[in-house]
C-alpha cells in the first residue's frame, strides 16, 4: 500500500508539472493582428522596488504597430525600457514613441534588452505571484493581460 501511494504521489507530481509547462507555453493574448505570448515577469530584487516584465510579441497584420503604454496593478508608473551597453557599461532608458512591431514580425521583451519596467512597487512581487495589467498598441488598442512572476534568474540563460 505504501509503494501505491509513492507511485501515486509522484504520478500526481509529473502531471502536475506537465500541466504547468504546457500552460505557461499555451499562455496566448490576442488583439487585433497582435499575439501576445506568455507574458512573465522576475521575481523583485531584495529590497528593491522595482520588476521588469517580459513576453514575445507578434504582428500577423500588414502594417507596423507599436506597443506605446503599459499599466500595473503593482505601481502607477510603468515604463517600455531598452537596455544596451555603451562601452563597458550597460544602460537602461525608456524607449521614447513606444516599441515598434513591424508587419509580419516577432519582437522579443526579454532580459538585458527590450522590457516593460514596474517602477515604485507598492510591495516586491514574489515567484508565483500573477501581475495584472493592460499593454496599449498604437493600432490594435488595449488588452489586459497577466504576467506570471518567476524567480529572480529566469531567463537569464
Amino acid at each position: 500500500m505504501k509503494l501505491f501511494k509513492e507511485i501515486t504521489f509522484a504520478s500526481a507530481l509529473t502531471l502536475g508539472a506537465l500541466f504547468t509547462i504546457s500552460d505557461a507555453q499555451a499562455h496566448e493574448i490576442k488583439i487585433g493582428d497582435i499575439a501576445i505570448s506568455h507574458p512573465w515577469a522576475r521575481q523583485s530584487p531584495m529590497g528593491a522596488d522595482v520588476a521588469a516584465g517580459f513576453m514575445t510579441i507578434t504582428n500577423n497584420g500588414k502594417e507596423e504597430d507599436r506597443l506605446v503604454k503599459a499599466t500595473a496593478s503593482i505601481t502607477s508608473t510603468v515604463q517600455l525600457h531598452e537596455m544596451k551597453m555603451k562601452g563597458d557599461v550597460m544602460k537602461m532608458s525608456e524607449v521614447p514613441g513606444g516599441i515598434a512591431i513591424p508587419p509580419g514580425a516577432t519582437v522579443e521583451l526579454k532580459p538585458k534588452s527590450l522590457h516593460v519596467m514596474f517602477m515604485g512597487l507598492k510591495a516586491p512581487v514574489k515567484e508565483g505571484e500573477t501581475i495584472t495589467g493592460t499593454l496599449t498598441f498604437e493600432k490594435a488598442g488595449t488588452v489586459d493581460v497577466d504576467y506570471d512572476v518567476m524567480a529572480p534568474n529566469a531567463g537569464m540563460d
